[in-house]
């Protein structure tokens, strides 16, 4: 079966980091393009970030633009959001999801990682 598992979430500090992971199974990680989306407490679905599928290619929301990094290990199927700076507003359940081709919409999602930043 088709699995998207994301790990890496916790509690930080404003200011702080974190690397979030996300290891896929059950189909061709290598032919998916991969995002980040958000959901904050009692707000709607965010996107925040996207690699094609090669990894050569990304795009970010405004606003992580230059404070997170996205990445991937298609030998791992494995896919990265690098975190830094992280302000209170960056709280949120963070899924990856898996997409077979632009304007496709999302194929796979995971189950979430909780991201609280708080002092």
């Amino acid at each position: 079966e088709v699995q998207l598992v994301e790990s890496g979430g916790g509690l930080v500090q404003p200011g702080g980091s974190l690397r979030l992971s996300c290891a896929a199974s059950g189909f061709t990680f290598s032919s998916y393009a991969m995002s980040w989306v958000r959901q904050a407490p009692g707000k709607g679905l965010e996107w925040v970030s996207a690699i094609d599928s090669g990894g050569g290619s990304t795009s970010y929301a405004d606003s992580v633009k230059g404070r997170f990094t996205i990445s991937r290990d298609n030998a791992k199927n494995t896919l990265y959001l690098q975190m830094n700076s992280l302000k209170p507003e960056d709280t949120a359940v963070y899924y990856c999801a898996a997409a077979s081709g632009a304007g496709t919409g999302y194929d796979y999602w995971g189950q979430g990682t909780q991201v609280t930043v708080s002092s």
